[in-house]
C-alpha cells in the first residue's frame, strides 16, 4: 500500500483535553466519546484535563495556568501527546505545540484518522483524502513541525508526512484533481439512483448516531455480512442490500455513515454524496441506541445533520435499538419528528417482524390499488407487481389472469398499457 495510508502500529498514550463551555455532565460525556474515538484509532487515554471557560482561549485553547498544569501532567504520566475535544485553529495548534513541546492533535484530526483507516471503497478513499488535504492546507506550517518531530502515528494517516511537506500549490492541485474524481463518482451514483427510481424501487435509508447498531440491523434483516463492531465508525462506506418483505415485495436498504457530535465540516462536504442517500430515500429508519444515557443528545445530532442535508421532509421511523440490554421500564426519548417508533434488538431479532410489518403498511399507504385482467401473453407483468408492489391475489380464468394488487404510481401507469384484449 502507498504511503498515503501508511501508519505506525503503536498504541499511543494521549491525554484528553477540553475547554468546557457547558455543564459538567456534558463535558464528561464529550470526553467519554473522545476516549472511544481514540480507542477506535488505536490509541489509549491515560488522563484527562478539563478547564471551564466561557469560550476557548483564542491563541492557546486553554489558559496559561492550565497549560502549565497540562505540561506537568504530560511529564508525570509519560504521555505521547494530547488530543483536544474541539477543532483547533492553526494558531492554537502551533502555540500549544510550542508551549507543551509534545504532539498535539484535535478531534477533527482524530476522526479523519479513523476515516482513513476505515475507508474501503475507492470513493471512500477519495473523500477521506479530500477532507484531510482541505484540513491540512490551512494548518501546513504547524503540522509540518509536529510530524517531522514525531514521525507519524494517530492523526497522520491519509496524506502522511510527505504529503504535508508539499507546498500549498501542490496540495490545492491535488484537491482539484480529487474533486474531479469525486464528481465522476457522484455522476455514477446519480445514474444508479435514477435507475432505481425508474424501476419503481422503494428505498429505505438507515441513519443514526455512530455505533447505534445500523450495520447490525442491516445484517440481521438482509444477511448483508457488513462489518459490525462495538467501535465508533466501524463501517464507513455505504452498503445497499435487498430486503424481501412478507408480501414478496423487494425494497432496498442503504446503511449510511454514522453521525457524531462536532462532525468536521470537511467530512460533511467531502461525504455529501454519500450522506445524501438519506435525502433521496423514500423512508428513513432512524436507529437510536436506547442503552446509551446520551440517547436524547444523539437524536438531536442526527436531526441537525439531516436538516443540513435537506432530508427532514422524509417519513421517519425511529427504532430504539439494543432493548436486549435495557430494562423493560426504560423510558423512550420523545421524538416529534418520527411518523412512528418501536423498540427492537437488531442483534437478537426482537421486534424486527413488527418493523417489517410497519414498513409494509407505510409502503401500501403510498400505493394505488390495481384490479386488472392481464392476457396470458403479458403474464410477465405480474412479476413486476410482485417485485415492486404487493400482490393481493391472482386468479387464472378463461379471459386471462385477474389480479388485485397495490402498486407504485410509476408502475400503475405502465401497467395500464397491458390488458386482456392484447
Amino acid at each position: 500500500m502507498s504511503d498515503l495510508y501508511s501508519t505506525e502500529e503503536k498504541e499511543e498514550r494521549l491525554i484528553l483535553v477540553l475547554a468546557a463551555t457547558g455543564d459538567e455532565q456534558t463535558a464528561v460525556s464529550s470526553l467519554d466519546e473522545l476516549e472511544e474515538l481514540l480507542y477506535t484509532a488505536g490509541g489509549r487515554s491515560v488522563g484527562r484535563l478539563i478547564q471551564n471557560r466561557e469560550k476557548p482561549h483564542n491563541a492557546t485553547y486553554l489558559g496559561k495556568g492550565k497549560l502549565e498544569e497540562l505540561k506537568e501532567l504530560i511529564a508525570e504520566l509519560g504521555a505521547d501527546g494530547i488530543v483536544t475535544d474541539d477543532e483547533l485553529s492553526p494558531a492554537q495548534l502551533r502555540n500549544m505545540e510550542s508551549i507543551l513541546d509534545t504532539k498535539v492533535i484535535d478531534r477533527t484530526m482524530l476522526i479523519l484518522d479513523i476515516f482513513a483507516k476505515r475507508a474501503g471503497s475507492s470513493e471512500g478513499k477519495i473523500q477521506v483524502e479530500l477532507a484531510q488535504l482541505k484540513y491540512a492546507a490551512a494548518r501546513l506550517v504547524g503540522l509540518r513541525s509536529s510530524l517531522s518531530r514525531l514521525g507519524g502515528g494517530i492523526g497522520t494517516r491519509g496524506p502522511g508526512e510527505k504529503k504535508l511537506e508539499m507546498d500549498r500549490r501542490v496540495i490545492h492541485d491535488r484537491i482539484s484533481l480529487l474533486k474531479e474524481q469525486l464528481r465522476e463518482v457522484q455522476r455514477h451514483r446519480e445514474q444508479t439512483r435514477k435507475a432505481r427510481e425508474n424501476a419503481g424501487s422503494f428505498i429505505i435509508s438507515i441513519v443514526g448516531y455512530t455505533n447505534a447498531g445500523k450495520s447490525t440491523l442491516l445484517n440481521t434483516l438482509t444477511e448483508a455480512k457488513v462489518l459490525a463492531e462495538d467501535k465508533l465508525f466501524a463501517t464507513l462506506d455505504p452498503t445497499t442490500r435487498k430486503l424481501v418483505l412478507e408480501s414478496g415485495q423487494e425494497v432496498l436498504l442503504t446503511d449510511t455513515v454514522g453521525f457524531i457530535r462536532k462532525l468536521p465540516h470537511h467530512l460533511i462536504d467531502a461525504f455529501q454524496s454519500t450522506l445524501e442517500e438519506a435525502k433521496y430515500a423514500d423512508l428513513i429508519l432512524h436507529v437510536v441506541d436506547l442503552s446509551n444515557p446520551d440517547a436524547d443528545a444523539h437524536m438531536l445530532v442526527v436531526y441537525e445533520t439531516l436538516k443540513k442535508l435537506s432530508a427532514m421532509d422524509k417519513d421517519i421511523i425511529t427504532v430504539y435499538n439494543k432493548v436486549d440490554i435495557c430494562s423493560d421500564q426504560i423510558c423512550l426519548p420523545r421524538d416529534f419528528h418520527a411518523l412512528d417508533s418501536m423498540k427492537i434488538s437488531a442483534k437478537s431479532g426482537r421486534g424486527l417482524a413488527e418493523l417489517k410489518e410497519m414498513i409494509e403498511r407505510i409502503i401500501r399507504s403510498r400505493k394505488i390499488y390495481l384490479e386488472k385482467v392481464f392476457s396470458y401473453q403479458n403474464a410477465g407483468r405480474i412479476q413486476d407487481i410482485r417485485k415492486y408492489g404487493e400482490l393481493i391475489s391472482e386468479e387464472y380464468t378463461e379471459q386471462g389472469i385477474a389480479v388485485k394488487a397495490y402498486v407504485p404510481c410509476e408502475l400503475y401507469g405502465k401497467l395500464q398499457e397491458y390488458g386482456k384484449e392484447e
